[in-house]
């Protein structure tokens, strides 16, 4: 097929009107249900009420629309809160509303329950290389916000000298993305919070 050839046929398979956020968030749907592997073409299709080649000429591949779908997600839920915490001038005070704010978005009646980026990701196979490397990336990233809150903290006097600084951001890290599983499994959000408190816990005190 020639490019002329190819590209007719993209702009033939959009539909016209195409809201591309409502899309994404059908989208987004079914992924947090079903994880990215088990999410087939067809049932994407189905729920953002496109077909096939309109699917492939927005997004290109069902790779691509999960990770825009993914972006589209932390830009939604995720970036503000994060800039709220770095932002913030005390850092016990920092990660105790970020942590209470988690745990709200991730018992939100607005979208799926819990986290998009460990649910829907815990079915990527190494195989799917972009999309494996993409989620672990930001996946990774918590532990850097954190690692830079908490050093902020250290340098302000706001945590002890010898405070280290890697283990309290892995644990911060490794305790927002195990809030998701409750959070699917149906736990309220006054229960997500009490756990959610306990992470400032986990700071020392200067």
């Amino acid at each position: 097929m020639s490019d002329s050839t190819h590209s007719t046929t993209s702009r033939r398979g959009r539909p016209r009107n195409f809201d591309r956020d409502k899309a994404l968030i059908s989208a987004l749907g079914l992924f947090w249900r079903c994880g990215y592997e088990p999410a087939s073409v067809g049932e994407l299709c189905r729920v953002m009420e496109i077909n096939p080649p309109s699917l492939y000429a927005a997004f290109g591949s069902k790779a691509e629309l999960f990770l825009e779908a993914v972006n589209f997600y932390e830009r939604t839920y995720w970036d503000a809160p994060w800039e709220k915490m770095l932002q913030e001038a005390n850092v016990h005070d920092a990660i105790r509303n970020f942590f209470e704010e988690s745990a709200i978005i991730l018992t939100s009646q607005d979208v799926p329950c819990g986290c998009l980026v460990v649910l829907a990701a815990i079915n990527v196979s190494p195989d799917s290389k972009d999309v494996y490397d993409a989620v672990k990336a930001l996946r990774e990233e918590g532990r850097v916000y954190f690692r830079q809150r908490l050093q902020a903290g250290k340098e302000a006097g706001q945590l002890p000298p010898d405070t280290d600084i890697e283990s309290i951001a892995l644990t911060l890290n490794t305790l927002l993305e195990g809030m998701s599983i409750p959070a699917q499994d149906g736990i309220s959000q006054a229960d997500l919070k009490r756990v959610a408190n306990q992470a400032v816990l986990l700071l020392p005190r200067p």
